[in-house]
């Protein structure tokens, strides 16, 4: 293992455990205060909101939600805030890792965009900063005055972003980019708006002055915008290990129909406890879900094959001169590219029988989804690409 490739390993296993852990804890918060109860006498008391019993690994958990008295902080008060910095700065440290270095081979793709590295790091950070201004800025001067407006404009934001970004980075990148700016606006929402109220409202309990709950109602606005986040950031976390995605030519589209959809899911999941019946949320659920799939479904399924003059069958011989002039660089037993030192997951075409074994996969991601050479660094042609597809549909004879 190269040191590359451990120090991908090492942050990815990091940012994976810190990612569970942040996003649990939001979505056990909202649960719980969306299922907290009144009791009965204490309605009406101030600071009171309600309470709620729970049973969980052999035991029974009593958790009550109210706003403290003047001097009344307890001597020991557990803080969720490191979870949230730790996910996001080890994705930061990915996106450089994987997408900077190595010359910006998985950032640019020049059949997208002709960018030089420098050129692409900068864009690169410059949109996840501007999304954090452009964000904070409407939610401080339309949050209070009009949420819905300040709600359609961050939407439309995020789609005008999303679709640039395809046009900018090869799509895998773009994909990781919006995920990295809703996680950037999430830990922004955290440590800039959530976590400093709460200083302020342990300030002031401290202190034994009385709370400001517009604060408090502001962080929990914030609160609320990251749990909606939510979905659609673990849909791109796992979009890269499928390259139908952002392969496809409206990868943006796609994006926009998970997006909405992983978002529509989670507000149904969140209203379900303010509504009467189970069919008031279930069913509009259930439909968001099924028309989310049609359309993904839609979208990327591959076209039927096109009926095709007859041709002579393909030799395996000239398929094998393709794969040896533009695969074997990376997969190999001793790769000849110096960005791959070893070969990507493990695949090698070193002999006519590993071809054979992966012929699928090979039509798969050369002339399908067209994702490999990857970012066509050795130049595949149009033509080579119809000719293994043509072999392979053929039965992938041997030589």
């Amino acid at each position: 293992m190269t040191s590359h490739e451990f120090l991908d390993l090492l942050i990815r296993w990091v940012h994976l455990i810190a990612g569970i852990m942040w996003i649990g804890n939001s979505m056990l918060f909202n649960w719980l205060d969306r299922n907290l109860e009144k009791v009965a006498g204490r309605e009406k008391e101030v600071g009171y909101e309600g309470k709620l019993w729970m049973v969980h690994s052999g035991g029974f958990y009593e958790v009550e939600k109210r706003q403290l008295a003047p001097g009344e902080l307890p001597a020991n008060l557990h803080w969720f805030k490191w979870q949230n910095f730790t996910t996001w700065a080890s994705g930061i440290s990915l996106l450089i890792v994987v997408y900077y270095l190595n010359g910006g081979a998985y950032l640019i793709d020049p059949a997208v965009r002709a960018l030089g590295l420098p050129q692409a790091i900068t864009i690169s950070v410059l949109c996840l900063a501007t999304a954090w201004v452009v964000y904070h800025s409407l939610w401080r001067l339309l949050g209070d005055a009009a949420p819905k407006v300040a709600g359609l404009l961050s939407v439309a934001a995020l789609l005008g972003s999303s679709f640039a970004l395809t046009q900018l980075f090869s799509g895998r990148a773009a994909y990781l980019h919006v995920g990295v700016l809703l996680g950037t606006v999430m830990t922004g929402n955290v440590w800039f708006v959530i976590v400093p109220s709460q200083r302020m409202l342990v300030a002031a309990t401290q202190s034994g002055q009385e709370q400001d709950y517009a604060l408090n109602q502001r962080a929990k606005q914030r609160s609320i915008h990251n749990n909606y986040m939510t979905f659609p950031l673990l849909f791109i976390m796992l979009s890269n290990h499928f390259p139908g995605t952002y392969s496809h030519p409206l990868n943006w589209l796609v994006l926009f129909v998970v997006m909405f959809g992983g978002a529509g899911i989670r507000h149904f999941m969140n209203v379900r406890y303010s509504v009467r019946s189970t069919a008031a949320w279930l069913w509009p659920m259930v439909g968001i879900a099924v028309v989310t799939t049609a359309l993904l479904f839609g979208l990327t399924a591959r076209p039927g094959v096109a009926a095709t003059p007859q041709l002579p069958p393909v030799q395996f011989a000239d398929v094998h001169q393709i794969i040896r002039t533009r695969c074997v660089a990376c997969h190999s037993a001793q790769p000849s590219e110096p960005m791959f030192p070893v070969a990507p997951t493990g695949v090698m075409f070193d002999s006519p029988e590993q071809i054979l074994i992966l012929a699928p996969r090979i039509k798969e991601r050369a002339v399908v989804t067209r994702t490999m050479p990857f970012i066509n660094k050795t130049g595949m042609a149009d033509e080579e690409r119809a000719l293994i597809g043509r072999w392979v549909d053929e039965g992938a004879r041997g030589p």
